[in-house]
Parts: C-alpha cells; sequence; structure tokens
C-alpha cells in the first residue's frame, strides 16, 4: 500500500479538510502545512472504521518565514481566517518556535515539526500551485499505520510524553493504538 496516497485519498474525500486547505492556501505563506491533528486523526479515524471524522478542535497553520518571526503577524493571520471560517485555527511561524523548545535554530516547517513530541503528529499537508495535496512528513506516514504513539528520540522526556497521551485522550478515543515508547 502506497501510505501516502492513501492519505492523500482520505484528505481530498474530506470537505472540511479541503477547505481548510484552500483557505490556507490563500494566505500565500511560505513553506506552510496544516499539519499535527489535522492529518494524524483523520488517519486514525479512517484506520478505526469511525464513520465520521473526530471534529477538528484545532486546525495548526505552520509556516516558516525567518523575515519576520512577530507573535503579532500569527495573530494577524488568525484573525483572518476566524473572520473568514468557523474553524479553530492555531497558526504559527516555525521560525521562531525554536527559541520556546530550546532548540537549535530551525531551518523549515518540516526541520521544526521532526522535533515535535510524537512521531505520527509531524505530518502535515498542503496545496501545491496547481492545487493538489501534498503531504510534509520528515519521518514518513508509514507509523501513521501502525496503531502507535511513538516517542521522537529528539524529545526524550517520557513524563511529558504520557502526559500530552493523558491530556488528548488518544488510547481512549483510538482504542487499538498501542505507546510504541516511554
Amino acid at each position: 500500500m502506497d501510505y501516502e496516497e492513501q492519505l492523500k485519498k482520505w484528505i481530498k474525500e474530506d470537505s472540511e479538510r479541503m477547505k481548510a486547505l484552500y483557505l490556507a492556501a490563500e494566505l500565500r505563506l511560505p513553506d506552510w502545512c496544516l499539519a499535527a491533528g489535522f492529518v494524524r486523526n483523520l488517519a486514525w479515524d479512517k484506520m478505526h472504521s469511525f464513520s465520521s471524522a473526530t471534529s477538528l478542535n484545532d486546525i495548526d497553520l505552520i509556516y516558516f518565514d525567518p523575515k519576520d518571526i512577530a507573535k503579532t503577524r500569527d495573530r494577524g493571520i488568525e484573525e483572518k481566517l476566524n473572520g473568514i471560517s468557523d474553524f479553530p485555527w492555531s497558526v504559527k511561524n516555525q521560525a521562531r518556535m525554536h527559541e520556546r523548545n530550546s532548540d537549535k535554530p530551525y531551518t523549515s516547517a518540516s526541520n521544526a515539526m521532526s522535533y515535535w513530541i510524537e512521531v505520527e503528529t509531524a505530518v502535515g499537508a498542503r496545496l501545491d500551485d496547481s492545487g493538489e495535496v501534498t503531504i510534509v512528513a520528515p519521518f514518513g506516514v508509514e507509523l501513521l499505520f501502525n496503531y502507535s504513539i511513538t516517542l521522537n528520540n529528539k524529545r526524550p522526556k517520557p513524563i511529558d510524553f504520557r502526559k500530552r497521551i493523558a491530556e488528548k485522550r488518544w488510547l481512549e478515543i483510538w482504542q487499538k493504538l498501542t505507546v510504541k515508547s516511554a
């Protein structure tokens, strides 16, 4: 099975996700994608044969622009998106997020994602210039199909990892998942 093609197909079939992708694409942000639960939850929903997708409790729009790292820019983008949709947007320029995480500076959105706490969360989608869905996944997408939640070895803090799993209730919502690290 071509897992990346399967993800693209599922995203294309989800009208809400496609609408969010089109709205984000219109912003023409550099090196952007809709990431984290936007893709991860959809994959887990499909693998668990849910009749409908779990709600999009937030949509993580990430981008990479070292020329303007002001938090106010992100807030302005969120306000613009909130003015034209009912989606719960969270916008973050990854060019400054290394400071919050005490990492070396990131070099791209994908590089920033490679530091996220769970490997399965580090998957995003965007539209290319021709409107086709493309996948951004520094670790690939196979683990999304392994029914696993895997601690990123760049984040060896099992307490934080277990806390996130509990707070997000992943093992309750998607009961076939197993924790692979921690």
